[in-house]
């Protein structure tokens, strides 16, 4: 049975304030996840030693790997990427638009990935939206529209995966919702998908969406001692099959 995850790696600093990339590499190697959707990585930048975090990881859980740099400055990179078993390719990846009237804004961006299951084509799309309610909602938006989740090519079982920084009762939610479903409704157990803080986790902001051609078997978030210590966030995991 197919696995995945989405994982806000917090640029493999722990809530000990340690860099570890190896921890973060363990926790999801224990998973033993098909496909991952990750947030927070940096590639490249002195703050974290210069290290390519997203092939790193890669290299340790032997997958194949996209990045996507939302953020550039000179040679230092930070973004979101996907990593999986599968045979895959590159759809599309791009920034998402911001919120004009704060220009200060992180810039955020989204992944979409094409990764072949059963010889079934299956679209994965991993995101990170911003903090700002009105940008979330902008973001979301464009998501749920013709360049992402309205596009031709995203046909078939579909998978819509980040941190949204937005909650089941925000705007941002029911704007995805109203193209897929949350995977956690589906689920047949209802087990903790609270993800955020790692250490006592009361927010649900990370999530898993899914269309009508996955079924849902499992949701869970792993609340372990080393996912409570490894990033600020715990994993959010989804065992699936093809419809």
């Amino acid at each position: 049975m197919p696995r995945i995850l989405t994982y806000n790696v917090h640029r493999c600093v722990g809530v000990d304030g340690r860099l570890d990339v190896g921890r973060v590499a363990a926790v999801i190697a224990k998973l033993r996840p098909d496909i991952v959707a990750l947030q927070e990585l940096d590639v490249g930048r002195a703050r974290t030693g210069g290290v390519d975090q997203a092939h790193e990881i890669a290299r340790r859980l032997e997958m194949a790997v996209h990045f996507h740099a939302a953020l550039r400055v000179e040679e230092e990179l930070y973004g979101d990427a996907i990593l999986t078993t599968y045979p895959e390719r590159l759809v599309h990846a791009a920034r998402l638009p911001g919120y004009s009237r704060i220009q200060s804004l992180e810039p955020r961006g989204a992944l979409w990935i094409c990764v072949e299951i059963e010889g079934r084509p299956v679209q994965v799309i991993n995101t990170h939206l911003g903090l700002v309610p009105r940008e979330q909602q902008i973001q979301a938006a464009w998501i749920a529209g013709p360049r992402w989740l309205g596009h031709p090519r995203c046909a078939g079982p579909t998978i819509l995966l980040g941190d949204f920084n937005a909650t089941a009762s925000s705007v941002v939610y029911r704007t995805l919702t109203a193209k897929l479903e949350p995977a956690r409704r589906l689920a047949p157990r209802k087990s903790p998908t609270s993800t955020f803080p790692s250490r006592l986790p009361v927010l649900r902001i990370d999530h898993l969406f899914v269309n009508s051609d996955i079924q849902v078997k499992d949701v869970f978030a792993p609340y372990e001692p080393l996912t409570r210590i490894a990033s600020d966030h715990l994993p959010l995991v989804m065992d699936f099959e093809l419809v």
